[in-house]
């Protein structure tokens, strides 16, 4: 899949997550499909009213990830998943320098590209799951210039009183982006070890901030 395919998909992802925490109290018991499709509606107003986000401005964009999006991620599963049974191996300390780099890697790479979002829909279609299940996948068109493109989410809910949903993977036309991960986390791990793919993350994410 092309780079530039990935970018402005996952830019969507970011702005139809980016006001979650805005979400009524009440909303925490809302169903899969309506959660996303509420998200979607807030995804045009910041299109319209955040003018770091139309712009690209960087720093006011990973502020504003760091602050909406990721603490309604499971990003510890996301990047469990994309290591893949190496996970396990790993110390503590490997784990959570991970999870670091990889988050940064995916703010940074897709920040710029908020403003390349605009004039778009998402149709959310019609879900069938029952009332007890705790993950499970909402499907979504985004609808722009072109052909329709799938996007798809992958969500499981928190236990306990007050349960929400959770984002935990992502689905670009059909291709999950935790899956993509684990394909080149595993060649860097087979080359040059965990460590070696933290080094390379690190190293990455150094190269993108110079470019800004």
């Amino acid at each position: 899949m092309r780079r530039q395919l990935w970018v402005r998909l996952f830019a969507v992802f970011v702005l139809a997550t980016s006001n979650l925490l805005a979400v009524p109290a009440r909303a925490q018991d809302q169903t899969a499909d309506a959660f996303i499709k509420h998200l979607s509606s807030e995804m045009l107003n910041s299109i319209k009213t955040d003018p770091a986000s139309r712009v690209g401005n960087v720093p006011a964009i990973i502020a504003l990830v760091d602050a909406k999006l990721m603490p309604n991620v499971n990003f510890k599963r996301m990047t469990s998943s994309a290591a893949g049974p190496t996970w396990r191996q790993m110390t503590p300390e490997q784990q959570k320098r991970l999870q670091e780099e990889f988050k940064i890697l995916l703010v940074r790479t897709y920040a710029g590209a908020l403003s390349q979002i605009d004039d778009v829909t998402v149709a959310v279609k019609p879900l069938r799951a029952a009332p007890d299940d705790k993950e499970l996948v909402v499907r979504t068109d985004v609808k722009g210039r072109g052909d329709p493109i799938q996007l798809d989410y992958r969500l499981e809910k928190t236990p306990g009183e007050g349960s929400s949903w959770k984002i935990y993977n992502l689905n670009i036309m059909g291709v999950w982006l935790v899956e993509t991960y684990r394909s080149q986390f595993a060649q860097e791990i087979n080359a040059k070890g965990v460590d070696g793919l933290i080094a390379a993350l690190a190293d990455r994410n150094k190269s993108n901030a110079k470019k800004g």
